[in-house]
Order: C-alpha cells, then structure tokens, then sequence
C-alpha cells in the first residue's frame, strides 16, 4: 500500500460506477492481466508488483523451494489471492499461507513513519474517510481467498498487531515473506522475527520501501545489523523485492 489517498480515490470511482485499470506492460501476458484484473479490487498494489509476485511464486515451484507464504498486513486479500492463483494455475495445492493483519485497520504510526516527502502519517489518516476504508474484516478477507478455490485449510488467518502474534504463530520455514505492514516498528519486529525462519533462495518483498521511510529504516537498519549481502531490486516507485542467499536459521 503505496498511497492512502489511493484507496479513498478508488472507493469514490467505484461509487459512481467505475475503476481504475491497470495498465498492461509489454512483458505482461494475457493471463498475467487477467489475474491482475480479477485480484484488483482487492488491492492497492501496481499491476507491476502484482505480476512481480506472481512471477516470485512461479519461480518457487520451478526451484522446489518449500515453506510457507506468508504476509503481514493483508488488507482485502489481493495480494495472496493473486499468489493463490497463481499455485492454482501451476497445479500446487499444497503451500500453507500465513495471513497476519489486525483485521480492524492500521496501527498507529509513530514520528518515525513518514513518507518520502516528508509528510506524516498522521496527516494522512487524519481524513477519516480514508482511514475508513482501510479497514477489511477478516471475514470479508476470508470469503475473498475463498473465492479462488485454493484449499481453506492450507490458508491461516492470525488477528492482531504482528508485535503481539508473532513469533508464536510463525512457520516453521518460510518460502516468500511479503511485508505490508507500512510502519518502522512493525516492519522491523517482522524482520527479527520471520526473515531468519526465510529459506534459502526464498523471496523477500517489501511493498513500502519507496514510499514510507518508517518502512525503509526497518528494513535498512535489519540488514546492516546482520550484515546481510541483499539486493533489493526495485518492482515500481516503492515496492523491492529480493531473493535469500542464506540458510535459513536453525
């Protein structure tokens, strides 16, 4: 979730009656947009991170890298429909996926979540209408994943702040780690805690990094505190993913 103001703008268009299309990319094919078209009204994330994520959960099953996909704030679901598609499309009905979010709207954010411009947080969701509609409630994200037809009881839904859930209710090995959380603390506490359970050659995306500086500090003082050797390579204007080069710990 790059924009705030993105949500309140969509929700307003399609009150009246429209959407907003992603635009398709010249190496987008037509299944990618078509998935991309079905998941969007369930997500604030580019056409671009979507198809990315898409092509992290396909380079999973091709690499036989095994563990859970997990995601720590979920909003209505989009991004872990599009990955549930996706397995579904390659005949893999047996990945756990791990689904953290308060399910009753963002935390608060603290001084040091900022954007890039410098603009607080706080006066982003100031406007009520669009705090508003940041909220999704777990059942609302529940009929969505259900919707795809991929295996209820592979999909587990853990309500509440991740620095009250986590690490009691983590996987043991972790194939993709997708961090939406937008906010330095809570960022943070799911690096300590989940990056080390990120199997090797198991990909890390990071949907905030351009955007809130809250979320890059976390990442960016994690990775100089284990000395880690990542490249975050850029999806869009915010969004960085990357593959793990070490074991996972033990």
């Amino acid at each position: 979730m790059f924009s705030l103001i993105q949500a309140g703008v969509r929700a307003m268009l399609m009150t009246a009656g429209y959407d907003i299309i992603p635009r398709k990319q010249p190496d987008f094919d037509d299944q990618d947009m078509k998935l991309v078209r079905q998941v969007a009204p369930y997500t604030m994330t580019s056409a671009e991170r979507l198809v990315a994520l898409r092509r992290a959960v396909t380079y999973l099953t091709h690499c036989g890298i095994e563990g859970a996909i997990v995601e720590c704030g979920v909003w209505k679901g989009g991004s872990m429909m599009m990955a549930a598609l996706t397995l579904l499309e390659l005949d893999e009905v047996n990945r756990e996926f791990y689904l953290y979010d308060t399910y009753e709207g963002m935390s608060a954010p603290t001084e040091a979540d900022r954007a890039y411009n410098g603009g607080t947080a706080e006066d982003l969701l100031r406007n009520r209408y669009e705090a508003q509609n940041l909220i999704s409630s777990l059942e609302s994200v529940q009929q969505a994943m259900n919707s795809t037809k991929y295996h209820p009881d592979l999909i587990r839904y853990v309500k509440g702040k991740v620095e009250e859930t986590i690490p009691a209710t983590v996987p043991d090995r972790i194939a993709l780690l997708r961090l939406d959380t937008d906010w330095y603390e809570s960022t943070y506490h799911e690096m300590v805690h989940l990056y080390p359970r990120l199997v090797r050659g198991g990909v890390l995306i990071v949907d905030d990094y351009g955007f809130w500086q809250g979320s890059r500090k976390a990442i960016d003082q994690y990775i100089a505190e284990k000395q880690l050797k990542l490249l975050l390579n850029r999806v869009d204007f915010t969004a960085r993913i990357a593959v793990k080069l070490e074991d996972a710990a033990s």
